[in-house]
């Protein structure tokens, strides 16, 4: 009888234990508007692969450029106010 070692790794793949942990979820969380903006960045430029970029397009990328920006300077801000002691940033 030949055993198939693959389809073990498979199985266990989606055990129980391989769960994310709430702290791990909580991360995901906190960061989801970077996510979010770094998608809507991609979209952006996805759109623009198999043509000439127009005035329209270049537009909504650079927007979604600062938006993806401005999403990750606030987790900056956010994860440095959480560190401080005394709740100072």
């Amino acid at each position: 009888m030949n055993h198939v070692v693959t389809l073990q790794d498979a199985i266990t793949a989606y055990a129980d234990f391989m769960e994310p942990t709430s702290a791990e979820l909580d991360a995901i969380e906190r960061e989801m508007p970077v996510i979010l903006a770094d998608v809507e960045l991609l979209d952006a430029h996805i759109a623009t692969i198999d043509r000439t970029p127009t005035e329209l397009d270049t537009r909504r990328i650079r927007r979604a450029r600062r938006q993806a920006l401005a999403a990750r300077v606030a987790l900056l801000n956010r994860t440095a106010a959480a560190g401080a002691p005394g709740g100072a940033a």
